[in-house]
């Protein structure tokens, strides 16, 4: 079967949904949603359908099916569990060249229910003939996760514009170039970043002028701790839109996967041993350069680039050289890890607060307050930590922390090769060495981890607190 594909315009328009279940309550709210006059017949309502009525949204024709109920209707749904009084319905509509769709049986379809992104005013309906909607569902998914929602603002914008943005393009090709920077320039970002008001400004500016200048922006985006499927949508679209993505050493092979192919990569993370202020600066400025060069730029960083990443002084820059930028949050390495490890960073009874260190501060000339830091009751989450670990242990120790309080050292975080070290904090430094643990790893302290033994379900685990759990218990 070959489908003609059309977009119905039902607005005022009466149609006929026959059945007051739950599948005739979809589709009325689908077509309620497009505008039309929704009449449902049926002998009882669920009460969703039924508190439609009352507000008189839908009209209720009460009773069974009867052939005048087809009467006036622009298209008629048949959702009722009878086969047989389905197919009647779909006869009669044939019959009067009403079109009929009957639920779950293509054949007696004279037009098919799509699965649909909505963005309105844009739409995108996918169909597979009726015959595979659960293709055509993950068809959907795969879609909603690589248009934005404001992709239905922007078509409103637009279409205000329309034909003043012809009259200033009339030519097809300068036309196209245009419509191209507003979908991938400042407005659609400022769009995104839902600022209307300024969208339309930017509009009216271009606009004034012959051609728009290609215009470069920079998007920072965090990559999440290693495991792709922890990416945000924003994030993977980001990816797919790229012209030069910037990646970090943290940043993993599979992430990196999911970029447009055609996008060039270029790697500028910091390695041990490098001047750290030098290669950041080399990074402040490919980031100006490839933007000045009106590409879009991907800055593209693990976990999460608000938190020890650097991302506002990167943004900074950019702002002092007023470059455009947007921002793309991730899930950081603190919640991904501890998550993966089975440790709840706050849990009732146990801990009721989390802080977040960079494991390099412990050597650093303005020091946190290990004093505060070595109190009951809470969570410590150290960045960083593999090579500080003796300070570490030392300082929360010396300043009154319980040399038993539990501690989980997280190798690899979320990827493949997860590893969990867990025992007493007096023995991390030698368990440390004895597994061989290596950067990146996330260094975790407090009496959630012993939650571990009972919620751990990824990766490898060496468990060295089963005695003091014991006691415990």
């Amino acid at each position: 079967m070959t489908l003609f594909p059309i977009f119905a315009q039902l607005t005022g328009k009466p149609v006929l949904v026959v059945g007051g279940g739950s599948v005739a309550e979809r589709k009325a709210q689908s077509l309620l949603r497009a505008g039309a006059l929704v009449r449902v017949g049926a002998p009882t309502l669920t009460p969703a359908l039924s508190e439609l009525a009352s507000q008189g949204r839908i009209s209720w024709l009460a009773g069974n099916f009867v052939p005048g109920w087809l009467d006036d209707v622009w298209l008629v749904i048949a959702a009722t569990s009878d086969n047989e009084l389905n197919a009647q319905v779909a006869k009669l509509a044939e019959e009067a060249r009403i079109w009929a769709n009957v639920v779950d049986d293509p054949a007696n379809c004279s037009f098919h229910v799509p699965a649909i992104v909505d963005r309105s005013p844009v739409t995108i309906a996918i169909s597979s003939g009726g015959h595979a909607p659960v293709l055509a569902r993950r068809i959907r998914e795969k879609l909603e996760t690589l248009i934005d929602h404001s992709t239905g603002s922007l078509a409103a914008l637009v279409a205000r514009y329309r034909e003043v943005i012809r009259k200033a393009h009339p030519q097809l090709s300068g036309r196209r170039g245009f419509y191209d920077w507003l979908i991938d320039g400042p407005v659609g970002g400022a769009l995104r970043s839902q600022q209307p008001e300024h969208a339309e400004t930017l509009l009216q500016q271009a606009l004034k002028q012959p051609q728009a200048p290609a215009v470069g922006k920079v998007i920072l985006v965090s990559a999440g701790p290693g495991d792709p499927g922890l990416l945000t949508l924003k994030a993977l679209r980001a990816l797919n839109e790229a012209d030069v993505i910037l990646y970090d050493r943290l940043v993993s092979q599979d992430v990196l996967d999911l970029a447009r192919r055609d996008a060039d990569l270029v790697y500028v993370g910091k390695s041990p041993g490098e001047n750290h202020h030098q290669t950041q600066e080399r990074i402040h400025q490919a980031m100006i350069d490839h933007a000045r060069a009106g590409r879009k730029v991907v800055r593209l960083k693990g976990g999460d680039a608000f938190i020890f990443g650097r991302g506002g002084e990167e943004l900074a820059v950019l702002a002092e050289q007023g470059i455009a930028y947007e921002v793309v949050p991730g899930v950081t390495a603190a919640i991904a890890c501890a998550a993966y490890a089975g440790i709840p960073l706050t849990h009732r009874h146990v801990s009721q607060g989390l802080h977040l260190l960079t494991a390099h501060s412990a050597l650093a000339q303005d020091q946190p307050d290990w004093a505060s830091l070595a109190r009951e009751k809470q969570t410590l989450g150290f960045y960083m930590g593999v090579t500080q670990l003796p300070e570490v242990v030392r300082q929360l120790i010396g300043h009154g922390m319980r040399p038993d309080m539990p501690f989980a050292l997280i190798e690899n975080g979320s990827r493949p090769g997860q590893r969990t070290l867990t025992g007493k904090l007096e023995d991390l430094e030698h368990l440390a060495r004895e597994h061989a643990m290596q950067a990146p790893s996330l260094l975790l302290i407090g009496e959630v981890v012993r939650l571990s033994e009972q919620l751990h379900w990824f990766g490898q685990r060496y468990d060295h607190l089963s005695e003091a759990v014991l006691e415990a218990a």
